[in-house]
């Protein structure tokens, strides 16, 4: 995900696709637990599209007040 998609987003959207993201990342450890996990690097992925959505959605936030 690209921060220029992300910045395009609404508050609203920012938060679903945060709740989306967190549970992705719950599935992936839990995969990562049991051997199952086949794509490593998409935990990385994950991780760092969180960050990019808390990261933009307080800068918006802050840029309101």
């Amino acid at each position: 995900m690209k921060a220029s998609d992300v910045h395009a987003m609404t508050p609203d959207q920012l938060k679903d696709e945060l709740e989306k993201l967190k549970k992705e990342q719950f599935n992936l450890r839990f995969q990562g637990a049991t051997g199952q996990l086949e794509n490593t690097a998409r935990i990385r992925q994950v991780r760092r599209d969180i960050a990019r959505i808390q990261t933009i959605a307080s800068q918006k936030q802050s840029a309101e007040a």
